[in-house]
């Protein structure tokens, strides 16, 4: 990438360009990808752009809050409850690229939805290189990219940042001038916690990955991973109080990585890891035991699913 700065002016005048007279909405998950892409579309066609947040009951704790405050500033601002809607259309489903298709185009049709009403012709996202290099492969699809249906009720797809890394996409923030809690944020994948729950989504392992997520991400705060995360894997036995338990195996992951086309599992001390452990396996009456994993990428993917 070439100076931030020039990169904003180029990018600001090609969106600028793309959407014309038109009107756009933008996918606004709270991540640094679409957050940025957000500020760069809103800079570009200001109350041109109605940006998105879709509320898919698959997100961080609290992060529809958070984007409420986050982008107040953006008056056009529209929260979408979903929720319902994405369980309902994961209900069954335990293949990792069927989630991220059936996720992919129940996302699209949610903007569809919001475009007609705002009469928005174009959609613009976050998409960066990384994404589409592992979707254009055979490593995995997401949900903005491979995980598109193959028809889109949009004139144009804007994605000004697709030939970006994620360290490059840092870099825009900045200059932005986006908040540190922006800017540095941890990647989290497009269709969120229905990655980090092996097998079929339903209510309770959500309820067990949203609350492990956030405890991960606490807990290894100052450790500085390139991406922390916890994902529920299955069920084991176990022992709370007086009573045997079949509960939930919850991973922990962290890694280091400059761009997340590599990474390895990072050292994290034992005082750290029980401090996880024991707050994981409290949040929950049904979560049996808690694992770290040790998996450099490659061979594993940073993602479970």
């Amino acid at each position: 990438m070439q100076d931030p700065a020039t990169f904003v002016d180029e990018k600001v005048e090609e969106i600028g360009n793309a959407i014309g007279d038109g009107h756009a909405i933008i996918a606004l998950s709270g991540g640094v990808d679409s957050s940025t892409a957000a500020a760069l579309a809103y800079e570009a066609v200001g109350d041109q752009l109605t940006p998105v947040y879709v509320d898919t009951g698959l997100m961080r704790k609290g992060e529809t809050g958070g984007i409420r405050e986050t982008f107040d500033y953006m008056d056009s601002l529209r929260i979408v409850d979903a929720r319902e809607r994405f369980l309902d259309a994961l209900s069954g489903i335990t293949d990792p690229e069927e989630k991220r298709h059936v996720i992919g185009e129940q996302f699209i049709r949610e903007f569809e939805t919001v475009a007609e009403d705002v009469g928005a012709d174009y959609l613009v996202q976050g998409t960066i290189y990384p994404d589409r290099i592992e979707s254009e492969g055979t490593i995995k699809s997401h949900h903005n990219v491979g995980g598109l249906p193959d028809v889109v009720d949009f004139e144009g797809i804007v994605e000004p940042m697709r030939d970006l890394y994620k360290d490059e996409v840092r870099e825009v923030a900045r200059e932005l001038d986006l908040e540190e809690v922006v800017s540095e944020r941890m990647p989290f994948p497009g269709p969120g916690l229905a990655v980090r729950v092996i097998g079929e989504v339903t209510e309770e392992k959500l309820a067990v990955a949203r609350e492990a997520n956030h405890v991960v991400e606490e807990e290894l705060a100052d450790h500085d991973p390139w991406q922390a995360l916890a994902a529920v894997l299955g069920k084991a036995t176990g022992v709370k109080g007086d009573n045997r338990v079949h509960g939930w195996v919850v991973a922990v992951r962290s890694v280091e990585s400059r761009d997340g086309m590599t990474a390895r599992a990072q050292e994290v001390d034992w005082e750290t890891l029980q401090r996880i452990q024991s707050r994981i396996t409290a949040s929950h009456e049904n979560v049996a035991r808690v694992v770290y994993d040790v998996t450099h990428k490659p061979p594993a993917t940073i993602e479970y699913e």
